[in-house]
């Protein structure tokens, strides 16, 4: 018989233990078996313990090279942020520093100018500090809330400014804290002064639109001076804000043929979205003269005319 030919299979007779698809039957099920008895009573826990007791200087060596290569990362852009804050910090000392040596100089020319023009020297307002706690609930205003309140003496219309500028006005004073709107509230106005050109109008806030966050100049002739670039200034006129506090820059003029006014949007200078530390001030109105009042109009009697139509 040819070799090709021969049957390699063992006869049944030297054929041993349960078959492939008893075995994949048997061991799945104790798979689930134990599966769910390590959901329910947790058998295999010490065993995993164990293990990663074992396994764990081998994780500590592998992950080294991978928390080094992170915090690298991490040290390196940190790094790189300072050195950004620390340039624009020593510019802007740079700035602080040239015009502290000519404040001496300007205050002298002022005192004499003033005492050669016999006018009232600039008022000088009290502050206090404060710390801003917390956003106001409404997401439809732009308030904070202080931790100052009627017991440390603040008073409901006091200016709140930051290191930049005019961050708002405190309108409403509870034991306390204090409510402060800030000059970007729809609700909120402060009258401006253009220090190029010394134009005075009402800056309004503008939250909503694609111009969140900024200040409209309003009603403002079509061809009005005014530019990219302007600083506008407290104008001190309505007795709340002390004159000369920085409040805005003008960012944007649209001026339309179709309209008589020009559509004015002004950056603020302050930091109305992340202020931390505040100077309450009191309002103006407390320190300078009040209004005498007005005086009575008399009514004018007609003159008796004689004959003729003349008077007598």
């Amino acid at each position: 018989m040819p070799l090709g030919t021969l049957d390699r299979t063992p006869p049944p007779f030297f054929k041993q233990g349960p078959s492939a698809l008893s075995k994949l039957m048997v061991f799945s099920a104790l798979a689930l078996f134990l599966m769910v008895a390590d959901v329910r009573f947790r058998i295999t826990q010490p065993l995993r313990q164990a293990v990663g007791t074992v396994l764990y200087p081998l994780q500590w060596t592998v992950l080294r090279p991978v928390l080094l290569l992170r915090e690298g990362g991490e040290y390196f852009e940190a790094l790189r942020d300072a050195q950004a804050l620390e340039a624009q910090a020593r510019a802007k000392l740079a700035q602080q520093s040239q015009r502290a040596n000519q404040v001496e100089q300007l205050a002298q020319e002022n005192a004499r100018l003033r005492k050669l023009l016999a006018l009232r020297e600039r008022i000088t307002t009290p502050a206090q500090a404060a710390e801003v706690l917390y956003d106001a609930q409404d997401p439809y205003t732009r308030k904070v809330i202080i931790d100052k309140g009627l017991t440390q003496g603040i008073e409901e219309g006091s200016p709140v400014i930051d290191e930049s500028g005019v961050l708002g006005q405190v309108t409403r004073v509870h034991p306390f804290i204090a409510e402060v709107t800030l000059i970007t509230d729809r609700d909120q106005s402060i009258p401006v002064l253009n220090s190029r050109t010394g134009a005075r109008s009402v800056a309004f806030g503008d939250p909503t639109g694609a111009h969140a966050g900024a200040l409209e100049l309003r009603f403002m002739a079509g061809n009005a001076d005014v530019q990219s670039g302007d600083l506008l200034t407290t104008s001190g006129v309505d007795g709340i804000y002390p004159p000369g506090l920085p409040v805005a820059k003008v960012d944007k003029v649209e001026r339309r043929a179709d309209s008589a006014f020009a559509r004015i949007y002004c950056v603020p200078q302050a930091l109305v979205d992340g202020a931390r530390h505040v100077m309450v001030l009191k309002p103006v109105s407390a320190q300078i003269p009040q209004r005498p009042p007005a005086e009575p109009v008399q009514p004018v009697k007609p003159q008796k005319k004689g004959p003729g139509g003349v008077s007598p």
